[in-house]
This record gives structure tokens, C-alpha cells and sequence, in this order.
């Protein structure tokens, strides 16, 4: 099986309902292990597993390009071992493989050869974002099952029902903010709706004074786009990478940076050599403040820059900012 949809949309929920279906409540208990793999150049590769009797979990693209050896390694050891509980359900275990779409090409070729060689013993369950970088053998093997975001109502149903269960009350009002902030991602409503709690601990006022709690790096973010938006000089492209690199040597991922909505950049051609080290987050904040005729080339380099952002690791940023300082 394949499910795929937006970050937040309740695919892992559904992964894991499935598993209870086919296996029981022992599939939630749940231990995690680290696993030592010995790459053909004779490097160590740390993964860490989390796993039940019946199922194990993993995400390859942790170990990078290495990721064709945990694909190999793991998928033989689970499909030449038999069911130990005898009482099982089914009498094969599953492979929940975690961001399937940030697989290499020869990870992908291993696990389709994989999946037809051991099927006997064992059933693969691909969790991903999108399609459309999965090779079309490996689509074609799986049933697709799509995971949509949630509406807004949805969510704000959610809320409500996280609220029951911690005895607390929450005003409609409040739910919808929330709601509406977490652009579709429920994980990050229900986190919101904790951060706000600790805040305001009376979220019962049907008031829209009570403005929903945002991450650290989303308002840091929006900081270094009210910096490209109010001065365009040689100095502020310096400041703003060096905020560049603070947040991409904390492990803030480039793309989910360039994609917050508040991102205003209001300058057109100095401004896009910054533009292409910024997040997602930063590009949408530049473009609500910035005119009509240079949105589309704001958007543009932002995407053309992603891409090799993506191969950037928190390391070689952190020795990059040291040596510029």
C-alpha cells in the first residue's frame, strides 16, 4: 500500500489503524532500537527503528545516499524470518517505509525487486508526500491510497475533541483561529493548541484577542523577510544569510523555510540572489508585500534555488558561517 498526501493530513493515523485492524492492539506497543549498517566502503551507518511484533518501522532517506543498503539489509532480515507469535493475525509482518518519495533511485530498484522476491513472509506499507518522484514499478505494485488535508471544520472538530478529552474548554472561535493557521496540517494545529494553552490557560473567552501561539523559526522567518522587503544593500544581503544559515544549521528544512506565507520580499534583482537561500516560508511573506509585476520572479527563483538547498547539510552550513564570520 501507498498513502500519500500533505504533511499533517493523517497518514501515519491511517497507517497505524490499518496495522490494528490486521494485527490487534499489539502493534502499539511499540520499542525503539538502533541499528548499526556497514556500507560497501566499510562505513557505519546509525539508524534508528521503531517496531512491534508485528511491524516494523523505518525511514531510509535518514542515511542519505546510503539508503539502498538499510533498503536491502532490512527487507531480507524481516522476509526470511518466520511470525514468532504464533497467535498472529496474519502470518506475515509489514514494512512501514517512512518518506518513501526522498528514496534514491537504487533504493527504489532494490525495493521493487523486493517486494516481488519476498512476499510471502512480508508486506511493505510506503508513506510519502507525493508521487510523482516514485518510480512507476513500484506505483504500479501498490494500491494508492490519497490522504487530503483536512478542512478547515475538520480540524477545528479535532480541536474540539482534543479539548474533551483534556477537560478543558475551548471556544469556537479560538478552535477556528487555530484552524485556519495551520494551513490544513492537523499536527500542527493540535501543537498550536498546546502552545496556546500553556499560554493562556482560560481558552474558553470567545474572544479574538487570543492570537494562536506560531514556532520559534516561523516568526524568525518572517523577521529575515521584513529585512529583504525594508532595505536592498550589500550589508542586509550579509545579515540575512547569516539568519539563513542560523536557521538552516538548526535543522529547519530549506523548502518548508521558503514556504511560509508571510515571506514579503519587495526587491527585484538584488533581492533575488537572497531569495534563493531562503525558505518557502520566507518567499510567501515577500510576495504579500511586494508589487504585482515582481511576484512571479520572486516565486521563480525561489524554486530554482530550493532544489540545491535540499543537499545542503546542518554541518557544512554551520563550517560555511564560521568562515564568513
Amino acid at each position: 500500500m501507498l498513502f500519500y498526501g500533505p504533511s499533517g493530513a493523517g497518514k501515519k493515523t491511517r497507517i497505524a489503524g490499518t496495522l490494528r485492524e490486521l494485527f490487534g492492539a499489539g502493534t502499539e506497543k511499540l520499542k525503539i532500537d538502533q541499528r548499526v549498517f556497514m556500507t560497501p566502503s566499510r562505513r557505519k551507518l546509525d539508524l534508528n527503528i521503531v517496531q512491534s511484533n508485528y511491524h516494523i518501522e523505518i525511514t531510509p532517506s535518514d542515511v542519505g545516499i546510503y539508503d539502498r543498503v538499510v533498503i536491502q539489509e532490512i527487507l531480507k532480515e524481516i522476509a526470511q524470518t518466520q511470525q514468532v507469535d504464533l497467535g498472529a493475525k496474519q502470518r506475515f509482518k509489514v514494512v512501514v517505509i517512512n518518506e518513501a518519495d526522498s528514496l534514491t533511485r537504487d533504493a527504489q530498484a532494490a525495493l521493487r525487486r523486493t517486494m516481488e522476491k519476498y512476499m510471502a513472509n512480508m508486506r511493505i506499507i510506503l508513506c510519502s508526500t507525493s508521487t510523482s518522484k516514485l518510480i512507476a514499478p513500484i506505483k504500479s505494485r501498490c494500491l494508492l491510497v490519497r490522504v487530503g488535508a483536512p478542512t478547515d471544520d475538520e480540524m477545528t472538530s479535532v480541536l474540539q475533541y482534543v479539548a474533551k478529552k483534556e477537560r478543558f474548554t475551548l471556544s469556537d472561535e479560538v478552535a477556528s483561529n487555530i484552524a485556519r493557521d495551520a494551513d490544513g496540517n492537523t499536527r500542527k494545529a493540535v501543537l498550536m493548541l498546546e502552545a496556546m494553552k500553556m499560554q493562556h490557560p482560560n481558552l474558553s473567552e470567545t474572544t479574538m484577542s487570543i492570537q494562536p501561539a506560531k514556532p520559534d523559526w516561523e516568526t524568525y522567518c518572517h523577521h529575515v523577510a521584513d529585512m529583504i522587503v525594508q532595505e536592498q544593500t550589500p550589508k542586509r544581503v550579509m545579515d540575512v544569510r547569516g539568519k539563513l544559515y542560523e536557521l538552516l544549521s538548526h535543522c529547519i528544512p530549506p523548502h518548508v523555510v521558503l514556504k511560509v506565507r508571510d515571506f514579503s520580499i519587495a526587491v527585484r534583482i538584488p533581492v533575488l540572489v537572497i531569495i534563493g537561500a531562503m525558505p518557502e516560508t520566507i518567499a510567501e511573506r515577500v510576495t504579500d508585500k511586494v508589487d504585482e509585476s515582481i511576484k512571479a520572479d520572486i516565486v521563480h527563483w525561489a524554486a530554482f534555488y530550493v532544489c540545491p538547498l535540499l543537499f545542503i547539510s546542518p554541518a557544512s552550513v554551520t563550517g560555511a558561517n564560521r568562515m564568513s564570520d
